[in-house]
C-alpha cells in the first residue's frame, strides 16, 4: 500500500506523520503557514530520521475515527487537513515541552529596555494590536502569534506573522473578522513597520492586555492565582483539549497527570515576574497605562 511518511520539526522537537492508503497525497501539508504562526520556525525535514511515527493517518479506513494510544495519534478516514494541522501542533507542542520549550499563546516585544509578554490569556483580546502599537513606540519584536519561552524564563524563539490569512479546511471559522480589519481601525490603511530582537531574553514582565471600546483604561498587579490561571490558559492553548476535530469527535486526550504536574510547577517558577492586567477602549491607551509601570 502507497504511503507518504514525513518528519517535521520544531527547534528540537520533531515528530514523524505517516499517510497510508490507496492514493496518497505528495505533503501531510499543502503549506506550512498556520503552523509557523502557531508555533514559529517549523519545517520539513528533508531526511526522516525517527524509526517510528507520531502520527498515522489511514485514509482507507471505512469510519471517521481519531484515537490516542499514549504515544500515536491514529486517524482513520477522509478527514479534511485542518484537524490533521492541528494534532501536529499539539504534538510537536508536547515534544517541545518534554525538550524544556513552553509555547505560550502571546505576543512579545522588546520595549524600554525590557521584555514584554503580552499574554493571550482566557479572553485573548488585545494581544495583537497591544504588540503592534508597542512596536509603533519603537518597540523590536519578538513574537506576535506564540512565544517560546524555556525552563528559566526567557523568551528564545517566536512566529513573526501578525495575522494568518489562510485557513485549512476544516478549521475555518466565520468568528474571526477580516485579519487586518482591527489594525485598519486602530492604525489606519499604513500599518506600523517595525524591525525584529534578535536574541534570547529573559521576559522581565508580562501583561494581559483587555481591548474593548466600552473599557475606561484601567491598571491593575495581578495576584500570584491569578497569574498562574491566566498563563496556564496560554500553554494549554496547543494541546487543542477543548476542541471539535470534527463533528462528533473531541481532540484526544493527550496529556497525563506527570505533564500537568510539571506543567503547573514550571509556571509557579515563572509567574513570579510582575504580571499587569490593563484594559483599555483602544491600544494606544491600553500601551499608554503600560508605559505608567514600564
Amino acid at each position: 500500500m502507497p504511503q507518504l511518511t514525513e518528519e517535521m520539526s520544531a527547534g528540537p522537537a520533531r515528530i514523524r506523520v505517516d499517510v497510508i492508503g490507496s492514493k496518497v497525497p505528495d505533503h501531510v501539508l499543502e503549506s506550512m503557514e498556520f503552523l509557523n504562526y502557531r508555533l514559529a520556525a517549523v519545517h520539513k525535514e528533508p531526511e526522516v530520521t525517527l524509526a517510528d511515527p507520531d502520527l498515522v493517518w489511514n485514509l482507507d479506513g471505512s469510519d471517521l475515527s481519531v484515537t490516542w494510544d499514549g504515544r500515536v495519534i491514529h486517524f482513520n478516514g477522509g478527514w479534511a487537513v485542518g484537524p490533521i494541522q492541528k494534532s501536529i501542533i499539539t504534538l510537536l507542542a508536547l515534544r517541545m515541552e518534554a525538550a524544556g520549550l513552553h509555547p505560550f499563546h502571546s505576543a512579545a516585544v522588546r520595549y524600554r529596555d525590557k521584555t514584554v509578554l503580552l499574554l493571550g490569556g482566557e479572553s485573548n483580546h488585545g494581544k495583537s494590536m497591544s504588540q503592534i502599537e508597542a512596536c509603533r513606540r519603537g518597540g523590536l519584536l519578538i513574537s506576535t502569534e506564540t512565544t517560546i519561552i524555556d525552563d528559566v524564563g526567557s523568551a528564545v524563539a517566536g512566529s513573526k506573522t501578525v495575522f494568518i490569512k489562510n485557513r485549512e479546511k476544516g478549521t475555518e471559522r466565520a468568528d474571526k473578522a477580516a485579519p487586518e480589519r482591527g489594525a485598519q481601525i486602530f492604525f489606519g490603511d499604513e500599518m506600523p513597520t517595525w524591525s525584529e530582537y534578535p536574541d534570547a531574553s529573559n521576559v522581565d514582565v508580562v501583561l494581559v492586555p483587555a481591548i474593548d471600546g466600552n473599557f475606561d483604561p484601567s491598571l491593575a498587579e495581578m495576584i500570584p492565582y491569578e497569574r498562574e490561571y491566566q498563563s496556564l490558559h496560554s500553554v494549554q492553548n496547543y494541546f487543542h483539549l477543548n476542541e471539535l476535530l470534527a463533528s462528533g469527535w473531541p481532540m484526544p486526550v493527550v496529556d497525563t497527570e506527570e505533564r500537568r504536574r510539571s506543567r503547573a510547577e514550571f509556571l509557579s517558577r515563572f509567574c513570579t515576574r510582575p504580571y499587569y492586567m490593563i484594559r483599555a477602549a483602544t491600544p494606544q491607551a491600553l500601551m499608554d497605562e503600560a508605559d505608567r509601570v514600564l
